[in-house]
């Protein structure tokens, strides 16, 4: 019962560490561009996660498993960097932490769906039902009264982010067996923050003054968002239910909200609070394997 409550409370951190660092990004984007944040934030990170590495993977590593980590990690990495500009880019044009946070989270939704259609895995009704929720609480999210829907731009690449996350964890699943957890980590960090350096000096006009500026950002995201977040939900999933995992970790999206309105940086409108609460229930409701009890024969 201790470890349960104990691994329910470091998942619940990581869930709030993942939420609050869309402020942080937001706050950040006044000084830097996306490229720039991508790129500091996971150089950051590799730097802060080496000696995790060491720490918690000691000893000989076989060629075959290195082979794999090396593998995973390069093929995540890119599709990571990918996800990261798309979500960086829509949440500069959006300016709201809690509609990034909600519309990024619809890959929880997306990924059973992506297995059925990629792998013939089979779903239930619950993916069907959280998807429905899901879809019409996008919908209130971008509709404003008197307005209309109002998706635009940034909403667009924050979905487009959002099929990339699937993505990402859909190849860790499939390439994440017989690997060191922790390096493969470090790994995809280091290919995500090359890309993003490249990039960043070939787009941005990156200045040390401006990422200074941005540095509580940038070393919240790298340090916290990406070492120590990663860190906590290894730990914690190594004792607990997956599905609870998974549910838990969700509220991901709900803290982003409470990070835009705790900060004042977020302008929902009721309604779009209401289809927050859909898109939520949509997430949760997915996670939750709904199966039909046994019929019992009386006579049996």
């Amino acid at each position: 019962m201790k470890n349960r409550f104990g691994s329910l409370f470091i998942l619940i951190l990581t869930a709030a560490i993942w939420g609050f660092a869309f402020v942080a990004q937001v706050e950040g984007m006044a000084y830097i561009g996306s490229f720039t944040m991508i790129g500091v934030r996971f150089f950051i990170a590799i730097v802060a996660l080496a000696p995790v590495a060491l720490i918690l993977e000691r000893g000989r590593v076989g060629k075959e498993e290195r082979k794999r980590t090396v593998i995973a990690a390069v093929s995540a990495g890119v599709v990571l960097f990918f996800a990261s500009a798309f979500q960086q880019f829509g949440i500069q044009l959006t300016g709201s932490a809690g509609v990034s946070g909600f519309i990024t989270g619809l890959y929880t939704v997306l990924v059973p769906i992506a297995c059925y259609l990629l792998f013939k895995q089979k779903t239930g009704v619950n993916v069907l039902l959280g998807s429905v929720l899901a879809i019409v609480g996008l919908f209130l999210l971008c509709s404003k009264p008197g307005e209309g829907l109002s998706f635009g731009l940034g909403e667009l690449l924050l979905l487009i982010g959002s099929l990339f996350w699937t993505a990402h964890v859909v190849i860790i699943d499939k390439l994440g067996k017989g690997i060191r957890s922790v390096h493969f980590s470090w790994g995809q960090f280091a290919v995500c923050a090359a890309l993003g350096i490249i990039s960043m000096f070939a787009f941005e006009q990156p200045t040390f003054t401006a990422i200074w500026e941005a540095k509580w950002a940038v070393l919240y995201c790298g340090v916290l968002s990406s070492c120590v977040a990663y860190t906590l939900q290894i730990v914690a999933q190594k004792r607990s239910d997956p599905t609870m995992a998974a549910i838990v970790l969700s509220s991901e999206s709900m803290f982003s909200a409470i990070g835009g309105l705790i900060f004042k940086i977020d302008d929902i409108t009721a309604l779009g609070y209401v289809g927050c609460g859909l898109m939520f229930a949509g997430i949760v409701v997915s996670q939750i394997n709904i199966k039909r009890k046994a019929r019992i024969d009386p006579l049996a």
